[in-house]
């Protein structure tokens, strides 16, 4: 995969983005419930408990924007949030891959899912998130799969990676950006990250921040070129 490559414009402007007062929105638990397609929006995708929520958190600086819980699929639905000053929306999607859960539920998160990354012109690119002590596993293949499938651009996003030591960090980046690699719709950089330590934020942040429409990252930095 390509290396990440940032400007000090990239970083000033995420930072702005971020330190915006970003407030929850809505949750939509059907489609018929999304709010109007008003502006671009970023998703945050991954397996139950790969901590999508703490992530989130981590971005906007606030620990109790996004609900946590230690409990594997308490996500059950497509959660927004906002910032004012700024076309963008952040979406919170269902995990999956919680066996526990009963059929029906998982049969209409998946159902969810599907529907929300095939029918929404407004979405920009899902941060597929991975565990980096696990690294990516069937699930999440079917879930790369399917936005091939949809033409939805997609970036992994490597979380809990102060959980491992280095160089089992530097051995799953490898083999993860090997994984996804495979895949069309895949963006080709890999981003590893640390709700805990802050590790990799800013460089998420930053990435967020490139894929903001120019007239409303006018208001936010004028350093990007």
């Amino acid at each position: 995969m390509d290396s990440l490559s940032f400007t000090e414009g990239d970083f000033r402007a995420g930072e702005a983005l971020f330190r915006r007062p970003w407030q929850f929105l809505l949750s939509a638990p059907r489609l018929e419930a999304l709010p109007p397609a008003a502006g671009p929006e970023i998703a945050f995708s991954g397996r139950s408990n790969v901590g999508k929520s703490s992530l989130i958190n981590a971005l906007v600086g606030r620990r109790g924007l996004a609900r946590t819980s230690n409990t594997p699929g308490r996500t059950q639905q497509l959660n927004f949030f906002t910032a004012p000053g700024i076309a963008l929306f952040i979406v919170d999607m269902p995990g999956y891959g919680f066996a526990q859960a009963p059929k029906a539920t998982v049969d209409e998160w998946t159902g969810l899912v599907r529907d929300y990354l095939r029918g929404r012109p407004t979405l920009l690119r899902v941060f597929l998130l991975i565990d980096a002590r696990h690294g990516p596993k069937p699930v999440d293949v079917a879930i790369m799969d399917l936005m091939d499938q949809a033409a939805v651009s997609y970036q992994a996003v490597l979380t809990k990676v102060d959980k491992i030591k280095h160089h089992e960090l530097a051995e799953m980046e490898l083999s993860t950006s090997a994984a996804v690699a495979s895949h069309g719709a895949a963006f080709p950089t890999l981003l590893a990250t640390s709700a805990q330590t802050g590790a990799g934020i800013p460089e998420l942040r930053a990435e967020i921040a490139r894929l903001v429409p120019d007239p409303g990252r006018s208001s936010i930095s004028h350093e990007r070129r």
